[in-house]
């Protein structure tokens, strides 16, 4: 944790300093495997009761879950690649969660921009990445677990939210990470519904494909995905939902993170990455790209929505 993260700068408040190409989370976080864990990252966020709270009543997400997520991926991944502009796609993330708040139907307040809530949503894009290189991306050293835990602190300062619910330290994080799980999140319909995929449309991508052969190709693909899912969860969190994970699904689960690891190796590098990240490595490396690539249209909102605040839809129109 930085000085200037924690306590008053003596110089004034300085813009933070992106993350740039030397950062190990660029390795990682805009890695299209992280797509495996989308469902996990999705309920771990719901469980959270403000936040479980802010979908339940102000998001449309299941009514159109893969655009929800595809689109998503530009300004959130924007805040880690977008470089110079990278504080800007920040502002305009935390904007788009400004007028989400309300009362929970236990009588609780909440609003999207409480920092608690904000953080945990942002803690587990952090943990993403560290399960991304953890289970998938051939492992991390303790310094490089360190590391990281430093880079998501800068990454969260861009937001320009209040620092306090940020832990201190690797070890700290570790301690916060362990106390939510236990004692703070919730089984909750938000969360349920997110692992209920035994009736998700086709991807955007795959409208092409014949009904009857997406029925057939839907039902392993959520199995598998619903099985990694539970077993990227802490043991708490299963426990809290019920769910059942034994020592054989953890070998399994290894033995794929392992293969996967080594088949990505041949896949080119520039397509290992999504758009946003993509163009971010371009950037630096020199190639032209647009800046920022934004998201197609396939992925944009229904039109009438496209104007509520909540929702990020590329003013110049969308690219990329």
């Amino acid at each position: 944790m930085t000085a200037s993260a924690h306590g008053p700068d003596p110089t004034g408040p300085r813009t933070p300093e992106p993350l740039g190409p030397d950062s190990l989370t660029w390795r990682w976080f805009g890695d299209w495997r992280g797509l495996l864990l989308a469902p996990w990252a999705g309920s771990m966020q719901n469980m959270h009761p403000g936040l479980g709270a802010g979908v339940a009543e102000h998001s449309r997400f299941f009514e159109e879950r893969w655009e929800r997520l595809f689109r998503s991926l530009y300004p959130i991944g924007g805040v880690v690649y977008d470089g110079p502009l990278a504080a800007r796609t920040a502002r305009e993330v935390r904007g788009y969660h400004a007028a989400i708040s309300g009362v929970d139907a236990h009588g609780r307040p909440y609003h999207a921009l409480n920092p608690g809530t904000f953080y945990w949503a942002h803690a587990t894009f952090f943990m993403l990445t560290v399960q991304v290189a953890e289970r998938f991306g051939g492992g991390l050293t303790e310094p490089q677990r360190h590391t990281l835990f430093d880079e998501h602190v800068r990454w969260y300062a861009l937001y320009g939210l209040s620092m306090k619910p940020v832990p201190g330290s690797w070890g700290e994080f570790q301690r916060y990470w362990d106390h939510m799980c236990a004692d703070v999140l919730e089984d909750n319909r938000p969360t349920r519904d997110v692992l209920s995929m035994r009736r998700i449309a086709r991807p955007p991508l795959l409208r092409w494909l014949p009904s009857p052969l997406w029925a057939l190709a839907r039902v392993p693909l959520v199995r598998t995905t619903l099985w990694i899912t539970v077993g990227l969860y802490p043991q708490t969190v299963r426990d809290r939902l019920g769910l059942r994970w034994t020592p054989h699904d953890e070998r399994l689960l290894r033995l794929l993170g392992r293969s996967l690891h080594h088949a990505w190796r041949y896949v080119p590098e520039r397509y290992r990455f999504h758009p946003r990240a993509r163009a971010g490595w371009d950037r630096e490396r020199g190639r032209p790209a647009p800046a920022p690539v934004e998201t197609p249209a396939r992925n944009l909102p229904p039109e009438e929505r496209r104007g509520l605040p909540q929702h990020y839809v590329p003013r110049t129109g969308p690219r990329g």
